[in-house]
């Protein structure tokens, strides 16, 4: 059973429709059980519904194999669900043809784990920065430029990055570019699937801190998913705990820190030290 803890909305905020909201989805896979005739059906994701609204943050916590990456898949528009529906600004979308994955690419945009797998390795940063530019026939070849020139700088960059390959920076630095990457096309929502696990402590600091400024500068929505429950907590405004394919507990961050309802959310909290930075460990978020 699912716990929530819900509190009161402004007006506004109620006629407003969610960015993206998944309502009742399920997602099913056939796997080999060691024979060929017989398969069986492993539900990855099972009857989750989730909303993100304009500018907040939605963290996704849970252990290897609980389907949180499977849902950033159905809200990246990279997995079809099995069942349910998923919408954007309050209206269906169907995740069937090149159009719709096309359209849904236009709101929302991803930055995941390992940087590396999401950059051509022999194509330069300011070649990268502008190809998300050109398969949607945004702007002159002089204003994408510009586009590409402001992406870098938006995410602490030097001009300087634009003309290396990949392989020629650190593991913080490609991740920032694959963040500029991600706000290439001005997106609603940018999902973020483990982002900082793969850095260094130090390093996860500086992209966490990356991600809030700019989710508060350009309005943004966030999702963020990971194993590291304290992370989550430092980032997000809400908290949706996934265990087993399904959400069992979901509510304002510091309410499910401090008073979490679910045995799995107490488990979570009292499992391993948190990988965030010390520095970031002890701050006061609510001075962010």
């Amino acid at each position: 059973m699912t716990t929530q803890t819900t509190t009161s909305m402004t007006p506004t905020a109620v006629e407003a429709p969610p960015v993206i909201e998944l309502r009742d989805i399920h997602v099913s896979f056939k796997a080999r059980t060691g024979t060929l005739l017989r398969a069986d059906v492993v539900n990855a994701v099972n009857g989750v519904s989730l909303a993100v609204r304009r500018g907040e943050t939605l963290g996704i916590v849970g252990e290897s194999g609980c389907g949180k990456s499977t849902t950033a898949k159905v809200l990246l528009g990279l997995q079809k669900p099995t069942s349910g529906q998923v919408l954007f600004r309050g209206e269906a979308i169907a995740h069937r043809n090149a159009a719709a994955r096309k359209r849904i690419g236009r709101v929302v945009s991803a930055v995941f784990q390992d940087p590396s797998t999401a950059l051509n390795s022999r194509m330069l940063i300011r070649d990268a920065l502008r190809d998300p530019l050109d398969v949607h026939g945004i702007g002159t070849a002089h204003s994408r430029q510009e586009r590409v020139r402001a992406l870098v700088e938006m995410v602490g960059l030097p001009a300087s990055a634009l003309d290396v390959l990949p392989t020629q920076l650190s593991g913080g630095q490609r991740q920032r570019v694959a963040i500029a990457r991600a706000l290439a096309l001005e997106p609603d929502m940018i999902v973020a699937d483990e982002p900082t696990s793969a850095l260094d402590v130090s390093v996860r600091a500086q992209i966490l801190n990356l991600l809030l400024d700019l989710k508060n500068e350009l309005g943004l929505s966030l999702v963020f998913i990971s194993h590291d429950i304290q992370t989550v907590h430092y980032i997000s405004d809400r908290i949706a705990v996934m265990h087993g394919g399904r959400v069992v507990e979901e509510g304002p961050a510091d309410h499910i820190m401090a008073t979490p309802d679910h045995p799995y959310t107490r488990k979570l909290l009292g499992a391993a030290p948190s990988l965030l930075h010390p520095e970031l460990a002890t701050k006061n978020r609510s001075a962010q």
